[in-house]
């Protein structure tokens, strides 16, 4: 008589997500750090000159000075939902998409704030004084206590999300932040690679002469306005230019004799891509506004330099969608 063999047990499933102390702190960190930016902006949509001088070009244009709060009002909320996302067991049900692609633009919007602003500081320090946002006229837009308000709670945002999010991909992923496999990337990957840097010279250059204090292609009311500020942010655009392109780089052209970490060019390809992208969408967004001192109509050289962003940024994040979505097939 055969013997019947009893059949495999099927594969248990990943574990969930502990809610431990530390991300309950950091979920709450995250949450309580909207609070103040939202306050601020639910109370300029509702009429309240909190923070906004006399004579700032905000009060000339309401409506597209509403409708850019209302977006940001939206934009900021996304937080509060991914900090719940990233700590319960649901999150890790969440088609991988759907998670990445907030998380890529709050990163985008986020980072160049969150080293920017420090180093505007420390800048101002040794210019020995600070300097104000203002319009063509002259006229700050915003008192200076604003600044200081929101993006310290930017920063608090970008560290407790951030974390946040090394943790879930930590538990979800981690079997993918290994050594590569040996073999360059595929030829769209490497393609893909080369084109960012080729189109990444264009406003990687213009942004390099505009912060060593050149106004070529810059409009004429930006160029009278610049301070220590635009110069600063100008630089970490080059700064995340750069990083988007070598992060691309890595990921396409690893070579077999290297054993190279993925998290590295991964986090140069995120950080670099969501930069140099979100950032080059909003300010062409800002631009079709039209209002003056907020955003100033920007010149050819302005725009192509922030169409060259997007595209930069939308290859770098294709390569590196592409390159994660190759290791996860492959044997853990």
């Amino acid at each position: 008589m055969t013997q019947m063999l009893p059949s495999a047990p099927p594969p248990a499933p990943p574990a969930p997500v502990g809610v431990s102390r530390l991300r309950r702190v950091l979920r709450a960190v995250a949450v309580v750090s909207c609070v103040p930016y939202v306050s601020l902006k639910a109370a300029w949509l509702a009429g309240s000159h909190l923070g906004v001088p006399e004579g700032s070009p905000l009060l000339d244009h309401r409506a597209a000075t509403a409708v850019a709060n209302g977006v940001s009002v939206l934009l900021d909320s996304v937080v509060v939902v991914l900090a719940l996302l990233l700590t319960r067991p649901w999150g890790l049900r969440v088609p991988a998409w759907l998670l990445a692609v907030p998380l890529w633009v709050a990163t985008g919007l986020l980072a160049p704030i969150m080293t920017g602003y420090p180093l505007q500081l420390i800048v101002r320090m040794f210019d020995g004084g600070a300097d104000r946002a203002a319009g063509t006229d002259g006229e700050p837009f915003l008192d200076e206590w604003v600044f200081g308000v929101v993006y310290t709670g930017f920063i608090v945002q970008g560290l407790a999300l951030g974390t946040l999010f090394v943790l879930y991909a930590r538990d979800r992923w981690g079997h993918l932040w290994r050594e590569w496999p040996a073999g360059h990337g595929r030829g769209t990957q490497r393609a893909a690679a080369v084109t960012a840097g080729v189109l990444a010279l264009f406003p990687a250059t213009l942004h390099l002469l505009w912060a060593c204090g050149a106004t070529t292609g810059l409009d004429d009311g930006r160029a009278e306005d610049r301070t220590s500020d635009f110069r600063v942010l100008e630089g970490m655009y080059v700064v995340f230019l750069a990083a988007a392109v070598v992060g691309a780089y890595l990921l396409a052209f690893r070579r077999p004799d290297r054993a190279l970490s993925v998290s590295v060019p991964s986090v140069l390809a995120w950080a670099g891509s969501a930069a140099v992208a979100c950032w080059g969408g909003w300010l062409t967004l800002a631009s079709l506004g039209g209002a003056d001192g907020i955003a100033e109509q920007p010149t050819t050289e302005m725009r192509l330099a922030y169409a060259g962003q997007m595209i930069v940024g939308v290859l770098v994040a294709g390569v590196g969608a592409s390159v994660l979505a190759e290791r996860s097939k492959r044997p853990a």
